[in-house]
């Protein structure tokens, strides 16, 4: 049987004629069909039927008169390789899945949504945002000299800087306002003295265990290029039941690079909240062996005067301190840590005021008072501090290494940096 009809092919009935090439077609093969070259003639295809050869009936075709060339869309058919029985014709932008075996059609578009909303999401990737300064934190690891609880995060990598200069700020004894103010501006506030620089590393290695080493290279009778190796341990943050944040710390220090005349701290930091803006601070500290073998007289071996004088072998500390803070990333800070036992400070001869004679030698000391700004950029916090001590270790920080009162002042600062 053939019959002839006049105009375009449409998809549906090309649909219908590639239904039955699916079956017999091997899998993963494409068929595309395109217009023949020419102008205005008929385009004749073959459909065979599944019937056998030997069957009374005869193979159809139809016959379609086609149109211009350039009227017809390239269609383009797929054979599906996993699922026999189910070919994707594409034409005009359209794509339908045509399934022999349920005798349906659908369109791809609208399957590939469904099957995309049932997919799981993808895994989204940690992306490291920049670290905020105006993210909310009360206060910094130190005060000024004087630890505080705050922990450190677990693998962080913290590197921490202090610089003390050695002339005081303030008037000398017997200095009048204008020699003062000579002496200051020909040393730039004290800039232009001596100072020591001293830097630490601290590294989380849990959220509340850390390690902390810390050198200092001050030197003078009784200490010199200290090495501090601790340990510490956050016990409590202030939330919940607890009312204050509490951390605990213990070090090791030794002299000329760890390598004799150890001292031992063991040291509590404790803070607590009064508003949102204040905090205080509490840090009591064991110091053992601080004046381990009086050798903080030793330099003075050959006075027999000397034996006389009673220095103590162990120290007690215990520091207060406050932090204000006037902007969501300057705070303003004080200190003070008064010490019994061992003090340390200046060995200096003791003279009779009526004769005129050396009678002994005594110890002058004076607690450590410090006082001063922080800033924090990101991950670097800058302090700038005023101090009557240059010392900075554990051990060391509660005297004024040069036995300055406590209206005496030089200046220094501090640097801490998140490296990791």
């Amino acid at each position: 049987m053939r019959m002839k009809s006049i105009g375009l092919i449409t998809l549906p009935l090309f649909v219908m004629a590639l239904s039955t090439l699916c079956i017999a077609r091997p899998l993963g093969t494409s068929l595309v069909t395109e217009p023949q070259a020419g102008s205005v003639g008929d385009v004749k295809q073959e459909v065979k039927t599944d019937k056998k050869p030997d069957d009374d009936d005869r193979a159809k075709e139809t016959i379609v008169a086609g149109t211009k060339p350039d009227a017809v869309s390239k269609i383009n058919v797929t054979f599906d390789q996993n699922t026999p029985g189910v070919v994707v014709i594409e034409s005009a932008g359209e794509r339908l899945r045509i399934n022999t075996s349920t005798k349906t059609v659908e369109r791809i578009s609208e399957l590939t949504a469904s099957q995309e909303s049932k997919k799981d999401p993808a895994p989204q990737v940690a992306t490291k945002e920049r670290e905020s300064s105006r993210a909310y934190e009360p206060y910094d690891y130190h005060i000024v000299n004087i630890p505080t609880p705050k922990a450190v995060r677990r693998h962080s990598l913290n590197m921490y800087f202090t610089h003390r200069f050695q002339e005081t700020i303030t008037p000398l004894q017997e200095e009048d306002g204008s020699q003062h103010i000579a002496r200051i501006s020909r040393d730039l506030l004290g800039l232009d003295s001596s100072a020591v620089s001293s830097f630490g590393v601290t590294y989380g290695i849990t959220d509340r265990l850390y390690a902390n080493v810390y050198r200092s290279p001050l030197c003078q009778p009784g200490l010199c290029k200290t090495i501090e190796l601790g340990l510490g341990y956050h016990l409590l943050d202030e939330a919940g039941r607890s009312p204050i944040a509490m951390s605990a710390y213990a070090s090791v220090e030794g002299d000329y690079n760890f390598t004799e005349r150890y001292t031992y701290n063991f040291q509590a930091m404790i803070g607590r909240s009064m508003t949102k803006y204040v905090n205080l601070f509490f840090s009591p500290a064991l110091h053992m062996n601080s004046n381990g073998n009086d050798r903080f007289k030793g330099f003075l071996a050959s006075q027999p005067l000397v034996k006389s004088l009673r220095l103590g072998r162990n120290t007690g500390s215990f520091g207060f301190g406050l932090n204000a803070r006037v902007r969501p990333t300057t705070s303003l800070l004080f200190e003070y840590t008064p010490r019994v036992g061992f003090e340390m400070g200046q060995i200096v001869p003791d003279f009779d005021t009526s004769t005129g004679q050396l009678k002994g030698f005594k110890n002058d000391s004076e607690a450590e008072i410090a006082f001063g700004i922080e800033k924090r950029i990101g991950r670097h916090v800058f302090s700038l501090t005023f101090s009557n001590t240059q010392a900075t270790t554990t051990a060391r920080y509660n005297s004024s290494n040069q036995a300055l009162p406590p209206n005496k002042f030089a200046i220094g600062f501090n640097l801490f940096r998140r490296l990791l």
